[in-house]
Order: C-alpha cells, then structure tokens, then sequence
C-alpha cells in the first residue's frame, strides 16, 4: 500500500508541474489529489489498525463472507478458470483492443479549453477606421434589434471606443456589444445559441464581427495579447508589405474549414490631415518650424495657459480654437499664423494641407513591427483547424527575406502544455520503475504491473472519441489520474501472488492464481467503482455549465477504469500464471 500511494503521488507530479494557465487550472486539483492521498495513508496505517483491535473483537468478525461478495467470488473463479486454459486467445483479444485504442489516438483532435457556456457573449464590431461614434451607434442600434429579435438572447447592451484613460487602444470605429443570454440553457442550447448570434451577424456588410465568452476571450488575450483563440502574427519591417501579406493571410485563413470571426486587428485606412511645410515660403515669412507646428498643436488640441480658482478647486484655462473651427477640414488652411514681421499670414500660404489615409496603430513585439490576423474556430478543434492553417499559409503565401509568420493563442499553450506533460511524465515514469523495481522481485513481475497502462490508455482514448474525439487539457489530466488508479491495483494484485507464494508457501500454480485474484476481487471492485461513481456526476453533465474542463477527464477515467479493470481481473492473473515468476525465498 505505502508503494502504491508513492507511485500514484508520482504519477500526479507531472500535473502540479504545469506551468502558466494550466497550472494555474489543474496545479491545486494535483495539490489536494496529493495530500488526501497522503492523509488516507497515514490514516491506513495507523488509525485503522487501531480501530480494528478495538471495534472487531474475536466474537464480532463474520466467519464468512456477505452473500453478494460469495455469489460474485464464486462467478468470478469459475470465469477465470474458463478464460485461463485459453491464454492465447485472451491476450491475442487484449492486444487487439490495446491496438485499437492506440490506433484511435491520432484522430483525436487538440484543445486547449473547451469551449465554456457562460450564458453570455462579447460581441466585437469593427468598422472602417476613422467611422465616428455616431455612426457606429447607428450600425450598433441595427445590431441590438437583429440579436434581440432571437427568442435567446435577453439583453444587449454596446460600448463605442474607448474611455479616456482606459489601456484599451481601440479607436471609435471598434464597439462591444454584451449580449445576455436567458437563464437556464443547457450546453447544447447555448451551442446553437452562439451559432444562431452568429448567423444573425452574416447580414451586415462592411463590418467585421467576433463572438466570444467573457472567460475564454480573458484566457486567450493572457496567451496571445488578442481576443481570439487563433492569432496568426506577422513580423517585418514595411508596414506596406505587412498590410499586404495580412490581407493575403487573411483570405486564405477563411479558406481553411472551421474559420470564423477572421480580423486584422490594425487595418491601414484612417482618414488623417497632413500638413506639410514648404520651408522656403516658411523662411521666406521669417517663421520658425517648430513654432509654427506648436502654434497648430495649440489651435486643434489645446495648450494650458493659465489656472483658475473656485474655493478651494483649481481649474486650468486652455486656449483652443472653437469647435465648429477645429471641426471644419477646409478652414484649416486659413488658420491665421503672427509672423515675425508683425502680419497675419494664412497657413496655406507656407504649408500644404490635404487629406490621406494613415494607421490608428501600428503594433510591435520584441522591437519589431507586426500585423496580427486572429480567427475563432467553429466545428472543429483548435489544434486541427492550426495544423490546416499552417498548410495552407506555406502552401500560398509567400513571404520575403525577414518576414515570417507565427502562430500563438489556445493552441500554442496547449503544445507547450502538452510537452511540459509529456516530459515531466517521462520523469515520473523513471521514478515509478525505479520504485517498483523494490517492490517486485524480477523484471517479469515488473512488466506484469506496468501491462496494465496501455489497456487503460486504449480505454481512455476511445471514451474521449465516443464524445466527440477531442482531446483537451483537462481529459489528459485525466490520463494521468487514471494511470495512478490501474498502477495502485496492478501493485496490489501482483503483490499479493507474492505473498501467497513468498509468505504462505503455496505453489505457483492455476489454483494459486485464481486464488490470489479472487482475494483482489474486492478491493479492486471497490476502487473502480467508488472512483467511477465519484466522477459519474461530471461525466453526465460534461455539457452543462461550469463542467466543461473536468467533464472530458471524468470521461476518460471512467472509459479507462472499465478496462483496466478487466485487465486486473482477467489478463493479468492468466498473464502472470504464463509469464510471472513468484518462487519462495531460500
């Protein structure tokens, strides 16, 4: 018992490793999984032997087994006996289904998160650059009564731009619209609800949309700095040539199947006035350039000339021409300028002043400039839809010396939590045989308590495709978890043969054996279907809200469970009577 807790403590470290948002996530379920386990331990060996010697006097023990524990021990011998003269057969079937559930692993698709149903959508609306915020809360007005006309939807409320001194960067062609959903949707209405918001979206032209819940879209933007699961970012050095190469990106991300919501985040395009000097009229009027472009920056911004007082509040006087002058392009040019001669000289007479398109912003990264393309994923997993996209870009786009792209978001954080899984899985692993090797007297013995791990694992993998085949980071944390389960029984069964043989002298035989494997009946029963019934809750409603992350792994330690426990009370005893070597000692 004591090496069997280790070894599943072992195989739980990995988990309590992660780092980032997964740790964050699963790094506390590890932690208490850790502790309880450990307290139980302590519990085991000394509180219930303690209890025993109190509570179970020598007249109070049953001198037989209950009735149900007889009828199922006496079933279960008579099946092993059947299934042990036909040992071929029983491993050649468990190699096949091993094989198949190994087989069934690459269609599995990759996710970080699943999709959460919040019961509430963040809708993103990006017009043109340069739209004023009376024109996107006319197109806004238009949106609220296309998504409140949905018998689902609750309430809808817009944002237009940006507050003052808020981090947000948006201009006011960018608006969020909050959109409530009714109390009380299950997961697959709130599913169809998205794709209903969505189709509602379709009809209006020359904006683009992005749907989203409050909890993903916080996830994704601490991974990638963007709204979206999928951010696609382009490096270089023209700003021209990123323009470019993201509208290219952008066409042929829509291409890919499962894209939605596909965006540049900082589209070229903004109206601007520009106002350039001519330095020889400037000199000619005896004007200074910097002067002159301070004394525009003071007309059509606003400069602090002076304060005032009321009582006890300070105010500070600002000096800026009126609005309906700062607001009227074609007067610009006749913005008078004191020059030093002591004449009053028009600024069209020393600069030219027209109207072009320029960027509202122009993002960087590590000191280099970017465009960003980001894309939600609709009808498949993440991991799928990235490894399509990353065809297809090499396959159409071709970039210059010192333009490449990258890709980051959900699915980057689940490669990386993915690996960091792996490795330190790896590590466990090495601990784990180093640990059994104490345990077991042969390297047979050893082999016979790790057999159980890919029968499991082919359990687990064909409960995730029964599902809907995606593998998220909570169902992988339910592989891990289940491995410790069927390695604590493995133990236990392989350990007591030992014991039979070792301690009590019998010989290693079929009745053996079958002894051996009936005395774990119990024990091994009792495990798998306390723990089976302790995450049948989550499995039932892995829909429903607020179980979309542990649902999966309730999943896959349930499908898992099933099997490694067949393994445990059927393959392992015939592969032990065939392959095990338990001799007593000299």
């Amino acid at each position: 018992i004591v090496y069997a807790t280790f070894a599943v403590i072992l195989v739980v470290l990995p988990v309590m490793a992660l780092s980032g948002i997964a740790g964050r996530l699963f790094g506390p379920l590890g932690l208490a999984y850790t502790l309880a386990v450990l307290a139980s331990l302590a519990v085991a060996l000394s509180v219930t032997p303690a209890l025993a010697m109190a509570l179970l006097t020598r007249r109070g023990l049953p001198r037989t087994d209950p009735p149900a524990v007889r009828w199922t021990r006496g079933r279960y011998e008579a099946l092993l006996k059947r299934v042990a003269r036909r040992p071929r057969a029983l491993v050649a079937a468990a190699l096949a289904f091993t094989a198949a559930g190994c087989a069934a692993l690459p269609l599995l698709g990759a996710s970080f998160i699943p999709e959460l149903k919040e019961g509430h959508f963040i809708v993103h609306m990006s017009a043109v650059p340069g739209t004023s915020i009376a024109q996107s809360m006319r197109i806004g007005e238009r949106v609220d009564e296309a998504l409140l006309a949905l018998p689902v939807v609750r309430s809808v409320g817009q944002r237009v731009g940006r507050a003052e001194l808020a981090d947000d960067t948006w201009g006011p062609h960018y608006s969020e619209f909050e959109v409530d959903l009714k109390p009380g949707l299950s997961g697959g209405q709130s599913e169809a609800a998205l794709a209903e918001v969505r189709k509602a979206l379709e009809s209006f032209v020359g904006v683009n949309f992005a749907v989203n819940t409050f909890l993903s879209e916080r996830i994704d933007e601490t991974l990638s700095g963007t709204t979206a699961p999928v951010a696609v970012k382009l490096y270089g050095d023209d700003l021209e040539l990123l323009d470019r190469k993201a509208q290219e990106l952008a066409r042929v991300l829509r291409a890919v199947s499962g894209a939605a919501d596909v965006q540049i985040q900082s589209p070229p395009g903004l109206p601007q006035v520009t106002i350039a000097l001519r330095p020889a009229d400037v000199a000619r009027w005896g004007f200074d350039p910097l002067d002159v472009l301070e004394r525009i920056r003071t007309a059509y911004q606003g400069d602090i000339v002076g304060q005032t007082y009321e009582g006890n509040r300070v105010f500070n006087v600002i000096a800026i021409l009126d609005a309906a002058t700062r607001n009227d392009i074609a007067r610009i040019r006749e913005l008078p300028l004191h020059s030093p001669g002591d004449v009053y000289v028009p600024l069209g007479r020393i600069a030219d002043v027209y109207q072009g398109a320029g960027r509202y912003q122009v993002q960087h990264e590590g000191a280099r400039r970017l465009q960003t393309v980001t894309a939600s994923v609709s009808g498949t997993d993440v991991g799928s839809f990235v490894a399509a996209a990353r065809r297809a870009i090499a396959a159409k786009v071709r970039l210059p010396p010192a333009t490449y792209v990258e890709f980051s978001g959900t699915a980057q954080a689940q490669g990386r939590s993915r690996r960091d899984l792996l490795v330190d899985s790896l590590g466990a692993g090495l601990g784990i045989v180093l640990l059994l090797s104490v345990v077991t007297r042969n390297w047979r013995n050893l082999l016979l308590v790790l057999a159980n791990l890919p029968f499991a694992l082919a359990g687990g993998v064909l409960a995730a495709l029964a599902i809907g085949g995606e593998l998220s980071l909570g169902a992988m944390v339910g592989f891990v978890a289940l491995f410790g389960i069927s390695l604590r029984n493995s133990i236990l069964m392989i350990d007591h043969y030992e014991r039979l043989v070792g301690a009590e002298g019998m010989r290693w035989d079929l009745a053996t054996a079958v002894r051996g494997a009936a005395d774990r009946l119990t024990p091994i029963l009792m495990t798998s279907l306390v723990t089976g019934l302790g995450v049948l809750p989550l499995a039932l409603g892995m829909d429903a809200p607020g179980r979309e992350i542990e649902g999966p792994m309730a999943v896959v330690i349930l499908g898992g469970l099933l099997t490694s426990m067949v393994l445990n009370l059927l393959v392992l005893p015939t592969l032990a009577l065939r392959y095990g070597r338990f001799e007593a000692p000299a």
